[in-house]
């Protein structure tokens, strides 16, 4: 399976660089599989398309400040520095540009000087970092560091502060609960509280499961046969509550309806046959691409997604690629908005 055959021409300007004013007005694509059908409304009004009550899942994951400035301690060049995870107390893996050329050892003065990282050593095209800081790092992030937005929306230091002020709200979920995400799980950036209350009021039933999102999700696919690309490890916790209700879903016929290809790879990673008594927890390297089946999601929320991405050949995979196609070719001639700031695709 060739990666080319999932590539498409996408004009920059479709690029969404910011929100829209408020999150509910974004364009909703409706792609019904079973009729071959697309329709076009605004996210507001998602309750249409809920007839059958389903079961929605959220990623309720929490987006942290991980994009920390700085400079190198000897050359005193200006860098950005994007924390990925703690494998164990201050340590920390990260992405640091040209981590080839670095030799352990080297310092970094980072958040105007409140934290000192020091490079131990690496694990593929990951830093490993030691972070010195006084107090705790949360207050440190909160007041110096950055959203780490992906790197096709474009920001600069010269951006004004109300700029990052928004991205600091609007890049994050308004359900948005535990924090470890370094992207956000963008399917969940169209709802508001207000609308979360009327689905909630009788159109669907609603549960939360977290996985934080890390590289793995956006890393790109750099091989020619699809089936021969990794996903990084990613990850997740399910309340029993939540594990309950899927289960339930499933033995009782309702449909299970996925927020985001996040949510949908935990889903699509486990088997919800039996009930729990405990809160489960656990990682996820699943790939999915054209050809496997789903087992539990049944209809899916999503953005649009890069050409020749592990989110792109998820929706294929989900819809056909045939109808996938169509679907992008009509949302690049309607001129929707793509990637994380852009408009929504429910899938039935």
């Amino acid at each position: 399976m060739k990666l080319s055959d999932y590539d498409f021409e996408l004009p920059e300007e479709l690029i969404a660089q910011t929100p829209v004013e408020h999150r509910d007005q974004s364009r909703l694509m409706v792609v019904d599989r079973k009729a071959s059908t697309i329709k076009h409304d605004v996210f507001g009004n998602i309750c249409r398309y809920l007839p059958d009550h389903p079961l929605m899942i959220f990623n309720d994951t929490q987006v942290i400040p991980a994009k920390l400035p700085g400079f190198r301690k000897d050359t005193g060049k200006y860098l950005e520095i994007i924390l990925i995870r703690e494998t164990e107390p201050t340590l920390w893996e990260a992405l640091v540009k040209g981590l080839s050329r670095l030799k352990p050892g080297t310092e970094f003065y980072l958040c105007d000087g409140a934290v000192t990282a020091i490079l131990k050593g690496r694990e593929d095209n990951r830093a490993i970092l030691k972070l010195i800081y006084q107090g705790e790092l949360g207050p440190i992030l909160d007041a110096s560091a950055k959203m780490p937005l992906p790197p096709y929306i474009r920001r600069n230091s010269h951006d004004n502060s109300e700029l990052l002020a928004m991205d600091r709200e609007r890049y994050q979920t308004i359900y948005a609960a535990n924090q470890g995400a370094i992207a956000a799980p963008t399917a969940g950036l169209h709802f508001t509280p207000e609308l979360m209350d009327e689905i909630g009021s009788g159109k669907a039933d609603l549960a939360f499961l977290t996985l934080h999102v890390g590289v793995g999700t956006f890393m790109p696919i750099r091989v020619n046969d699809i089936c021969d690309h990794k996903m990084g490890w990613e990850n997740f916790v399910i309340s029993k509550e939540t594990w309950n209700r899927l289960v339930g879903a499933k033995t009782m016929g309702q449909k299970v309806l996925a927020v985001g290809t996040t949510t949908t790879r935990v889903l699509e990673s486990l088997n919800f046959e039996n009930p729990t008594q405990k809160e489960v927890t656990g990682g996820t390297d699943v790939f999915i691409f054209p050809g496997r089946k789903f087992n539990t999601v049944n209809q899916l929320l999503t953005n649009f997604h890069l050409p020749r991405s592990t989110l792109f050949l998820l929706v294929c995979a989900f819809s056909g690629d045939d109808l996938m196609r169509k679907a992008y070719q009509e949302a690049i001639h309607e001129k929707y908005r793509f990637f994380s700031y852009g408009d929504a695709m429910l899938i039935l």
